[in-house]
């Protein structure tokens, strides 16, 4: 009877042991992933004109199986101020650090919303990134006017209807995803977002880009913001800067090398 008290007592505690083992490495990789969620920034994307947020869904599925949290805003285009406010609002659902991130317009909208503290970093892609009192207009003419940059055809047919700018199917076809197959390229006509007039000469007041550390990707295949326009802006804001060759909307041409960069951003100290 002792011998079989004492088997039963042994069997007892061993399957005790196990449990409380398990239970032990559970909690551990269970904390493991908290800490390296929380150790991750999300990244937050702001798409420019002529778009909406699905601009970047090919990065967000990316961003998503690397375990990062992504937001892709959904900027009005009315004004810099709202486009700013939409960002604003996307970074205060954020518990942790954020990379913000901004293609084309959105790289003026991210320069002026950077500033928030939750912002550890900043990636223009394929973007425009302004100077204190600077706008987009500004930038463009000074360039390609005074400076006699070459300049790049996909800006010079747009539609106005009510101070709102459009491109036309066969511009973004043509000049704006000439990389991407027909029917894509097609999809981003027909869901294109509207751009105030007013947005190209609004001024940034505080670029962000001074106090956070910057990435740049230029586009070298981009024909609605010159490719060498993008490579000086880049070094303007002293940012690692990344030559990647794909159209304007290089995100969804090149999505991987697109991830790849935000993702080294998000990683840097």
């Amino acid at each position: 009877m002792k011998t079989r008290n004492s088997e039963f007592i042994t069997m007892t505690v061993s399957a005790l042991m196990i449990v409380l083992i398990h239970a032990s490495f559970s909690a551990i990789a269970q904390k493991k992933t908290e800490l390296d969620q929380e150790e991750k920034a999300t990244i937050v994307l702001v798409h420019g004109a002529f778009a909406d947020g699905s601009s970047w869904n090919k990065v967000i599925q990316i961003l998503q199986k690397k375990g990062y949290q992504a937001i892709a805003v959904q900027n009005p285009l009315s004004s810099l101020t709202d486009d700013v406010a939409a960002v604003e609002r996307a970074i205060s659902e954020v518990k942790g650090k954020v990379v913000l991130v901004g293609h084309s317009w959105g790289g003026a909208v991210i320069t002026e919303a950077g500033n928030n503290e939750k912002v550890k970093a900043l990636v223009y892609v394929a973007a425009y990134a302004p100077g204190e009192g600077q706008s987009i207009d500004s930038i463009s003419r000074e360039a390609y006017a005074e400076r006699k940059v070459p300049n790049v055809p996909g800006f010079s047919d747009p539609v106005i209807t009510d101070g709102y700018i459009r491109l036309k199917e066969e511009t973004i076809i043509k000049y704006f995803a000439q990389d991407l197959p027909l029917q894509e390229a097609k999809n981003l006509a027909a869901v294109q977002g509207r751009f105030h007039v007013s947005t190209l000469t609004a001024n940034i007041s505080h670029p962000a880009w001074k106090n956070k550390p910057s990435s740049f990707i230029v586009a070298d295949n981009d024909l609605i913001i010159s490719p060498q326009l993008e490579a000086e802006m880049a070094k303007k804001i002293n940012a690692t800067t990344y030559h990647i060759p794909g159209s304007h909307v290089v995100m969804l041409s090149k999505p991987t090398e697109v991830a790849e960069v935000i993702i080294n951003a998000s990683r840097a100290k």
